[in-house]
């Protein structure tokens, strides 16, 4: 019998983001490399913060939202953040495109940019974020602390290595 309740828990790190922000797909590499480093210890959830600025980053995050729902979540935002100029250029139809790309049903895509389905999400991970402060994207939560992305990303690994590991070491 395979008891994986004996696993310590693995800690969080929100990532509040937006996919049509330059900074954010500069944090990808940092992502990356946290997700190399700590594999299943470390759960990293992508939050929503589309920025006013940004008008295509409200649909952007609604699209991550059925990615996720189709099991390719971490993919498509990959996939979009590292496009983001074609994400300026061309909306919604660059988002449906994206999903098409990776094998995703993009009639769904599609319907549910329409329904507004993932709406709630969206909405509730932006209030959230501005009830604890959030300014900006990238900002990182770990253990209850907010480190800021927005204006430098500069040490900001460390910064979570740092917090990530104390917390594992502390079965947090």
């Amino acid at each position: 019998m395979n008891d994986s309740s004996s696993a310590p828990p693995a800690v969080v790190l929100d990532v509040w983001c937006e996919l049509q922000c330059p900074d954010c797909r500069s944090a990808l590499d940092d992502l990356r490399a946290l997700r190399a480093r700590y594999g299943d210890r470390l759960e990293l959830r992508l939050r929503h913060f589309p920025l006013e600025k940004h008008k295509h980053a409200f649909a952007a995050a609604q699209a991550a939202e059925e990615a996720a729902e189709q099991g390719q979540g971490w993919p498509y935002i990959e996939a979009v953040l590292g496009r983001v100029e074609e994400l300026n250029r061309a909306g919604e139809p660059f988002l449906v495109e994206v999903a098409r790309e990776l094998g995703l049903d993009a009639e769904e895509f599609d319907t549910a940019l329409i329904d507004g389905r993932h709406i709630l999400i969206v909405d509730a991970d932006q209030a959230e974020g501005k009830a604890i402060g959030v300014t900006g994207t990238p900002t990182y939560v770990i253990g209850g602390e907010r480190l800021d992305g927005g204006k430098s990303q500069q040490g900001l690994r460390g910064r979570v290595e740092e917090i990530a590991d104390r917390l594992l070491a502390e079965g947090v």
